[in-house]
């Protein structure tokens, strides 16, 4: 066991913050919040969206990392600056005076002021057997994520959301030998028949019923006419859906993202949803970020939260300062203050000390002296 890692049994229950997720976002948010010598919690149930995937890239000193070994380093650094992990599945978050409690599966109830949710999301992926068992593998949806591993190879994009096209035209970048698929997909407008001419990707029509595996390598896809196109990697864009149901207590529910492709809980540029005290990072509120992406939202949002949490605590500070104050006034108006009799006591007894009565010895009469 790491001299880092606390155990879970000594764990208070109530913190500053409270971290729904412990992925890239997560624990970037609460290492920031931990920095910040912020209490704070991370409430992870292990289940990263990008565990099926050989490494992680992009980050930089890190690039290639396996994304499992990134959140066992991250769940370390977070516990050295005194933040805490807890293997556990939030289900439930509510309201109470002074910020909300979160409850898990197990039955713990952790209390916080504030919550910072970056539970994620799941991509659905199209109905194609064999699709989902390769899914990071040689089946995958970002260039920036992926195309550098599978470089000047033959590329398929099968054409089931509205960005499939975009993503024929960025995989173009990496290899000369790209073909869309356009499988169940909408029909392509005329302009976009065009941009795919002119970057040489080819089109091929029909569905796509099957996947050529050979040596646990993708060869190539199975049309439903019987057709066989070599591919050794295939895009896919899924529908992405936002792992928002703790929120559910809290009024707060994912909605269709605006351009088409799943669903998502809407956030300001900081994080911070539509319920106060609430802020979201990572995949759960932004569907398109890798990596570099929910680890910079995750701080970002964290700043947002400390920076609440501080004025919160100065506004606290200013009413204790002003009730002392007021109650200091109360007490001396009831003495009296500077002018009343035990003020004008301490006035007269530095001024004047023992003459502090107004009155001066009488000097002994010197009359005629006697015979």
């Amino acid at each position: 066991m790491s001299e880092n890692k606390v155990s879970e049994d000594r764990i208070s229950e109530e913190f500053d913050v409270v971290v729904v997720g412990g992925g890239a976002a997560g624990l970037s948010g609460a290492l920031t919040l931990a920095r910040a010598r912020r209490s704070v919690v991370v409430i992870d149930s292990g289940e990263p969206r990008n565990a099926p995937a050989a490494g992680a890239h992009g980050l930089l000193s890190r690039d290639g990392v396996s994304p499992l070994e990134l959140l066992r380093i991250g769940r370390e650094e977070v516990a050295g600056y005194g933040g805490q992990v807890v293997s556990d599945r939030a289900v439930s978050a509510r309201r109470v005076a002074g910020g909300f409690v979160v409850e898990a599966g197990s039955g713990r109830r952790f209390r916080a002021r504030r919550l910072l949710v970056t539970t994620g999301l799941v991509d659905e992926v199209p109905e194609v057997p064999g699709l989902r068992e390769r899914w990071g593998r040689d089946v995958l949806h970002c260039p920036y994520c992926h195309g550098w591993e599978v470089r000047d190879a033959p590329i398929g994009v099968l054409a089931v959301s509205p960005l499939s096209v975009h993503q024929a035209l960025l995989f173009r970048q990496w290899s000369d030998r790209v073909t869309l698929f356009l499988h169940t997909g909408a029909e392509l407008a005329e302009d976009e028949w065009e941009r795919l001419a002119a970057r040489g990707i080819a089109v091929v029509d029909g569905e796509v019923t099957g996947l050529e595996v050979v040596e646990d390598r993708l060869a190539g896809v199975r049309l439903a006419s019987g057709r066989r196109v070599p591919v050794e990697a295939l895009v896919v864009a899924t529908r992405m859906v936002a792992r928002g149901e703790v929120l559910a207590g809290l009024g707060l529910s994912a909605v269709e993202h605006p351009m088409g492709v799943g669903t998502y809980v809407p956030s300001d540029a900081s994080g911070l949803t539509e319920v106060a005290g609430v802020w979201a990072a990572g995949n759960v509120t932004d569907l398109l970020a890798n990596v570099p992406v929910a680890q910079a939202a995750g701080f970002q949002a964290a700043a947002a939260i400390n920076a609440d949490l501080v004025a919160e605590d100065t506004d606290a500070a200013v009413a204790r300062r002003r009730s002392a104050a007021a109650s200091e006034a109360a007490s001396e108006a009831v003495s009296g203050g500077d002018f009343g009799p035990a003020g004008e006591a301490e006035v007269c007894a530095r001024v004047l000390g023992e003459r502090r009565h107004g009155l001066e010895p009488l000097p002994r009469s010197q009359g005629p002296a006697r015979p």
